[in-house]
């Protein structure tokens, strides 16, 4: 049976059909046939939990609270039982991002930053010559960065949303291979056009959805996860939002609110050994992790790459030493200055002062720790290929732990 969940930037909206339809009843993938109504999640976050994360977040405590910005995402999860390469289990998907939306074709400034090149974030060369990023980001598993790039080109010279006669798309990845079938190539364009059509702004599902579905995150199931922070006025006001695909980590490295959590949960760590294996880099991380940070911040992209680095540290603060194995490839993005490349100039922007920016990096920290809790948090226990299961963090333990150590 094959079921496809286009998740809505604010919803988990189904797209395929329950468990007692046959496969000649379900709709053709990427399709809108039995549509359903959207399900706002129920599913509690982080904060819910009674997790202490420092700073102010947003109203929707989520990327989109930088307005204009858009996410969408199509999840893919099929098949059980013994990999069959091509046929299945699938358990991937993708999610995109739209920086100022889907009827927009002004770039907007960017900086990216690798904290370890284990992975892959195409586009990131006219990023770093230009300090432009035009069009949405993408972000799927290792093996369907192509199509998405691909498609992503597509989608955007039939809407008009792409400004010049070529296109460089930021598509970045993390590896699902341990529960998915990554080999058999079951992203295809029209998942990838759904997410794109289906983009918008309000609340982002979290967890096993988009190019989170196969994750997994310190030997927890990981996904995708979202922040935001709000300045004090007097800092500006500013709002900085944080997506991350988290798939990082060892189990004994798990750090929330400061607290050891991994190594007071230690058990069901199939992926992610408590222990390293002799002569292996076991010891450093399996996974990796792709941040995009957004903010509505006028800077630049120098200093946007500032900001990228900062993801670095909200990484830290929940444990992963980025190791040898992972790819931690991390996007700033800002929605001000608009047509600051509208042609032919010369063009007038604005900018924050280096002297006030640190509030902008602590913003930052901040909102990516607490999106890749959220991610965790929002995560189901996932059973893929082979029947390897990943279990999800069990959310009344992690509130004792929390409680043992009086956070």
């Amino acid at each position: 049976m094959r079921f496809l969940y286009c998740t809505l930037a604010f919803s988990e909206l189904v797209l395929g059909v329950g468990l007692m339809q046959s496969k000649a009843q379900q709709p053709a993938a990427g399709t809108a046939n039995g549509m359903a109504a959207p399900i706002v999640s129920t599913k509690p976050r982080a904060r819910q939990l009674g997790v202490p994360f420092d700073g102010h977040p947003g109203a929707l405590d989520a990327i989109t609270d930088v307005a204009g910005v858009e996410v969408g995402s199509t999840t893919l999860v099929s098949g059980n039982g013994a990999l069959k390469v091509g046929e299945g289990p699938v358990r991937t998907g993708v999610t995109v991002i739209l920086p100022r939306g889907k009827g927009s074709i002004d770039p907007v400034y960017a900086g990216w930053f690798s904290l370890n090149g284990n992975g892959e974030m195409t586009g990131t060369t006219w990023i770093e010559e230009a300090g432009l990023l035009a069009g949405p980001v993408g972000i799927t598993n290792t093996h369907s960065v192509g199509v998405v790039r691909d498609t992503m080109i597509g989608w955007g010279l039939k809407h008009g949303v792409v400004g010049d006669a070529w296109s460089l798309p930021v598509v970045a990845e993390t590896f699902d291979g341990y529960l998915n079938d990554i080999n058999g190539f079951h992203v295809k364009p029209e998942h990838v056009v759904a997410a794109l059509d289906g983009a918008h702004a309000g609340p982002v599902a979290e967890g096993n959805v988009g190019g989170g579905t196969g994750m997994v995150c310190y030997g927890f199931k990981g996904g995708t996860g979202t922040a935001s922070r709000v300045l004090a006025e007097e800092m500006g006001g500013y709002t900085v939002g944080v997506l991350v695909q988290c798939n990082c980590g060892r189990r004994p490295q798990l750090t929330i609110a400061g607290v050891p959590v991994g190594r007071e949960i230690p058990d069901g760590a199939p992926y992610a050994q408590v222990s390293p294996l002799p002569g292996s880099d076991a010891a450093g991380d399996v996974g990796s992790i792709i941040i995009v940070v957004a903010t509505d911040a006028p800077l630049l992209p120098h200093q946007l790459k500032r900001l990228a680095r900062r993801a670095s540290l909200g990484v830290a603060r929940t444990g992963s030493i980025s190791g040898n194995g992972s790819g931690d490839i991390f996007l700033a993005f800002s929605t001000a200055n608009k047509d600051a490349d509208k042609g032919p100039g010369p063009n007038s922007v604005l900018t924050v002062s280096n002297e006030r920016i640190s509030p902008l990096f602590e913003a930052t920290v901040e909102a990516t720790e607490e999106a890749i809790v959220n991610a965790m948090v929002g995560a189901e226990t996932m059973t893929g290929r082979d029947g390897y299961t990943v279990n999800a963090l069990p959310h009344e333990r992690l509130q004792q732990v929390l409680k043992k150590y009086n956070r």
